[in-house]
């Protein structure tokens, strides 16, 4: 099942049994508010702080994901989930009530992606015969470790993004049985380092990551960008996204008719005055719950290349001036007809 360098080829190829989206209220102001299961008007979601808010989300989706695919708690192996906090507090004290072993993950605004390629595995190894994959982020948790205290009203550069308030959660089984998709491939990343120091500027800092990780699974699979209906990557926003086609476009390759960006696609950015789009765990999350999956269920799309990205920077390394790497991992999704 090795392909190339980096990839997986499953024989039996997991299937997504279930899926659930939950945002707070900007998110649902967006283009893709009518398609998230749940959009919370209260961005505090009924706590007393921003990290117990983020963790009764993460919760909400996850249980709202086993309610929508009549699967009860006890038949979930494993949880693969993470956050943008530290020590993954929101992760920890959200799901501490499913009871579920927890396998907790930081890959950035790419955790999702890296919830799916190590659920897959796990599901198709026969380690477990379901697993839960989520992620999660919220606006003012992130601001207030990453950046400045609301209160602060610190003006934003254009190049900054918008930290998505939402969690996504996705229900992977072994093969062979009925799903919404299935997870036929899998190149997970390395950390790309560029040298970028501009934390409001992580588009940049993201895409040459997102390059490495296309150009590898054309490589590993022996296919262009022909072969996806979309190759969608995390949250590169409008700065990243140019820059990664560019650089695409250098080395060969044209993927202006396939691209997408959950950043430029879960905000309006006239209208909701977000800058250079989406960011956080929470944004490639909610769109592939909200969008892609549904998309890939209905036939739309047979084929697509689901690519996160990350930036692995932390206020403790960017104040000692060091440089922001960048991930990103690749999960080819199809269509179950």
């Amino acid at each position: 099942m090795q392909k190339g360098k980096s990839s997986i080829e499953f024989e039996t190829p997991p299937i997504v049994a279930s899926f659930a989206s939950v945002a707070g209220k900007k998110e649902g102001e967006g283009p893709l508010g009518k398609l998230i299961d749940v959009v919370e008007q209260d961005e505090m979601f009924g706590t007393e702080t921003w990290e117990q808010a983020e963790s009764a989300m993460q919760k909400q989706a996850s249980d709202l994901a086993l309610e929508k695919g009549g699967i009860r708690r006890q038949e979930i192996r494993y949880l693969f989930a993470g956050d943008l906090l530290g020590q993954l507090i929101a992760t920890s004290f959200g799901t501490v009530d499913m009871e579920i072993p927890l396998f907790g993950l930081y890959g950035a605004c790419s955790t999702m992606a890296e919830a799916l390629c190590l659920g897959a595995m796990t599901v198709h190894g026969g380690y477990g015969d379901k697993v839960l994959a989520v992620a999660s982020s919220h606006f003012a948790t992130a601001e207030k470790q990453f950046r400045f205290p609301l209160a602060y009203g610190n003006q934003r550069p254009f190049s900054a993004t918008w930290t998505v308030t939402g969690a996504g959660a996705v229900v992977l089984a072994k093969g062979g049985g009925k799903g919404i998709a299935k997870i036929t491939g899998i190149t997970p990343g390395k950390i790309v380092d560029f040298g970028s120091r501009d934390s409001m500027n992580m588009g940049a800092a993201m895409a040459p990551a997102a390059f490495h990780t296309i150009k590898q699974n054309f490589e590993d699979f022996g296919v262009d960008e022909t072969y996806y209906d979309k190759i969608i990557t995390g949250d590169l926003g409008e700065v990243g996204s140019k820059i990664l086609l560019d650089m695409m476009k250098q080395s060969g390759s044209s993927l202006e008719s396939v691209h997408m960006d959950c950043g430029i696609e879960i905000y309006e950015k006239e209208k909701q005055d977000t800058h250079a789009g989406g960011s956080g765990c929470g944004c490639a999350a909610v769109t592939l719950c909200a969008l892609i999956l549904p998309r890939i269920r209905s036939g739309e799309w047979k084929r697509v290349l689901f690519l996160p990205t990350g930036a692995l920077l932390s206020t403790v390394s960017f104040n000692e001036g060091q440089s922001i790497p960048g991930i990103a991992h690749g999960v080819v999704l199809e269509t179950c007809q």
